[in-house]
């Protein structure tokens, strides 16, 4: 229960597609400029004005000082001012004034003369009532530069005031209203001019990050499809960045993927069938010697319990030892045509004992080998029916192909019942010929038909070794017929069982 509430307790991680973060990222930046903008601003324009304002008034002190002052005939003083202190002045919003030592005025510019004498008689006798209220920015021996509150103007000014050689003072002035002004119309500004920014460039970036994340998104649908194991989805779009190549190696890895998976899947199932083969192989070997010891172990017993009888003289009577004898010797027979039938058996399924194709007539083979059969089929009192017009050629083994006969006829005769009948017919088929042996009898079990090619297989154990059959000549017929690659098989009927096979036609058709 801990282990279940530990894995409740880890949160499932969210999922923020990358365009959306993006736009996100963009927009944010964007507030977070126009933000930085309105605050410094609001903070710094002010000090970086007065800065700046300190300088110009530091040059119109210089500029005053080059004044060229002169005292008329009537005692009074006068100076001309240049053009270019005129035009100065009123770009920068200064407003000046000069005047003797005792009060009298040399030369104004600018509104408010009297309250600008004003100030510098107060400035020059000391005589300023909002001393201490100043803000010194710069002062040197000649001038003072400082940031003051007029309380009848109701305004902040940057002025500076001073001497000029011995005989007169001047003022210079300038208004900080309009910088305060001026930021609170720049941070308006900068505001719904941000907000437009904003709207338009977060539209024109989610278009944007659409065409970017885009090829991204096919990727990650990709490589979704790739673990999945379907390697037909390919990366088709073209940023024209390296995402490109990353899409190309995408493509180029599902190829190899899809190749080295089938290359794993071709081996494995190798590997199964080896697997397969090799349970198989040893299963047929056990099969093998359980079926061999089985088969021998009968005529060994019979052997060895004859043998010794013989030696033991169990039986002084001649005809006894004579039929002990020959029960010996029929065993070691049986024994003989098991061991040569396996030996037989073991070279064709190992493809050691080669097939020496040539042309014969089969009819003839068969006729051979009825007549070398003739003993068995008087035992039988079989009807043996087979009937042909003339020599029928085909190519194959004949020595081969006569054993097939041979087995056929031979099992044919050791099943046959009822009317006892044997019917071997041969029948041209395009460019085949199929040989067929019938023989009347009770009909194969359909369960046994599939396994009687198969080694030591017996439908009836006792019937088989009744005869001295041990399994083989059926399988011996299947591997001559694969080697030869032919066909063959079995036919049931009502009244008995067929088995066929087919070779190829040899008279040139």
């Amino acid at each position: 229960m801990r282990a279940f509430a530990g894995n409740r307790s880890k949160k499932a991680r969210r999922f923020h597609p990358l365009r959306r973060q993006i736009a996100a990222l963009f927009i944010g930046l964007l507030l977070l400029s126009l933000f930085m903008i309105t605050l410094v601003n609001g903070l710094f324009l002010e000090q970086y004005y007065i800065s700046k304002k300190t300088e110009v008034l530091k040059t119109a002190v210089k500029n005053l000082e080059s004044l060229n002052i002169w005292e008329n005939s009537d005692g009074t003083w006068a100076a001309e001012i240049p053009d270019k202190l005129y035009k100065s002045s009123s770009e920068k919003n200064l407003s000046w004034t000069v005047m003797t030592w005792d009060g009298q005025e040399v030369v104004s510019l600018g509104s408010n003369d009297d309250m600008l004498e004003n100030r510098l008689i107060g400035y020059a006798y000391d005589l300023d009532q909002n001393k201490g209220k100043q803000r010194i920015l710069e002062s040197t021996d000649t001038y003072v530069i400082q940031q003051v509150s007029d309380r009848f103007a109701e305004m902040d000014y940057v002025e500076s005031w001073g001497t000029i050689g011995e005989q007169f003072y001047f003022l210079i002035r300038t208004p900080l209203e309009s910088i305060r002004e001026s930021v609170s119309i720049s941070n308006s500004f900068y505001f719904y001019v941000g907000i437009a920014i904003i709207l338009i460039s977060g539209l024109a970036i989610w278009i944007l990050t659409q065409r970017i994340t885009r090829p991204i998104s096919e990727l990650t649908l990709l490589s979704k499809k790739m673990s999945d194991l379907d390697f037909d989805a390919k990366y088709e779009s073209r940023a024209g960045n390296e995402i490109d190549l990353l899409g190309e190696n995408f493509n180029r890895m599902s190829l190899q993927l899809e190749k080295t998976i089938s290359e794993l899947k071709s081996a494995n199932n190798e590997l199964q069938k080896d697997i397969e083969s090799k349970i198989r192989i040893d299963q047929m070997r056990r099969e093998f010697l359980n079926n061999v010891s089985h088969e021998l172990k009968t005529p060994i017993a019979l052997v060895q319990g004859y043998a010794e009888g013989l030696k033991e003289n169990i039986s002084e009577d001649p005809e006894s030892r004579e039929f002990y004898c020959d029960v010996i010797m029929d065993e070691a027979s049986k024994m003989n045509k098991l061991v040569k039938n396996l030996l037989t058996l073991n070279q064709l399924e190992e493809g050691r004992d080669e097939v020496a194709m040539e042309r014969f007539d089969i009819v003839s083979l068969i006729r051979g080998v009825l007549q070398s059969m003739d003993i068995m089929i008087q035992q039988k009192e079989a009807k043996v029916s087979f009937e042909a017009d003339g020599p029928v050629y085909v190519w194959a083994d004949e020595f081969k192909t006569e054993e097939v006969v041979t087995n056929y006829v031979s099992n044919a005769l050791n099943h046959l019942e009822g009317e006892k009948e044997i019917e071997i017919c041969i029948c041209r088929e395009e460019n085949r010929v199929r040989i067929s042996v019938f023989n009347t009898g009770t009909p194969i079990p359909e369960s046994d038909i599939p396994n009687l090619w198969n080694k030591f297989y017996k439908v009836d154990k006792a019937r088989t070794r009744e005869y001295g059959g041990s399994g083989i000549g059926l399988s011996i017929v299947k591997a001559i017929m694969e080697s030869f690659h032919q066909e063959y098989g079995v036919q049931n009927y009502d009244n008995g069982v067929e088995f066929w096979f087919t070779l190829d036609n040899g008279s040139g058709q």
